[in-house]
């Protein structure tokens, strides 16, 4: 895998503009791809070779590195959640400033928010990771894989069917008598 560089427009020099043209397959200028930009503020053209990047994921040789992230940033959505509902029984100060924190700075990236939180507040940084951490092996323990299996199987399947009714075109009642005479 890698990276091809096709011929491409002119562009100017450190465009961002990036093309999908297939769910797999990314189209981005070759400036993004490591090339140098021209001075600021220079007006000047280049020719740009697009380059289709393919390392968006979705092999099966490779690991399974970006689920574990977001499995990561999903128990760390989910330990904010928690923490916050307790401070709300037992600390109503606390809670209103980690409410108004949760509204600007989003769970969903959990190593950049706990890095932030730690700079604000790190009574709650650490409470958030050890509350993740035990969220983590509350699921863990729970975790049917075999269910887990048949469920991911059963719901291809309701969906392929559901596509199917959709997509068969079924003969109407006229077409199925002959005429007489």
């Amino acid at each position: 895998m890698g990276t091809m560089l096709l011929p491409g427009p002119l562009l100017p020099a450190g465009s961002s503009l990036g093309l999908l043209i297939h769910p797999w397959i990314s189209v981005v200028p070759s400036l993004a791809l490591g090339g140098l930009p021209l001075a600021a503020g220079s007006s000047e053209r280049k020719a740009v070779g697009l380059g289709i990047v393919d390392e968006l994921g979705g092999q099966y040789e490779e690991g399974f590195n970006d689920v574990h992230i977001q499995l990561i940033n999903y128990f760390t959505y989910k330990a904010s959640r928690t923490v916050l509902h307790q401070l709300y029984e037992m600390n109503p100060p606390n809670y209103r400033w980690f409410y108004n924190f949760l509204a600007t700075n989003k769970a969903n990236d959990g190593k950049r928010f706990l890095r932030q939180l730690g700079k604000e507040k790190q009574d709650l940084a650490e409470r958030v990771m050890i509350t993740r951490l035990h969220l983590y092996g509350k699921w863990i323990k729970k975790l049917d894989h075999a269910k887990m299996y048949q469920q991911i199987s059963d719901e291809n399947l309701q969906l392929m069917r559901e596509r199917l009714i959709e997509t068969v075109i079924w003969p109407s009642d006229d077409t199925n008598t002959e005429k007489i005479g």
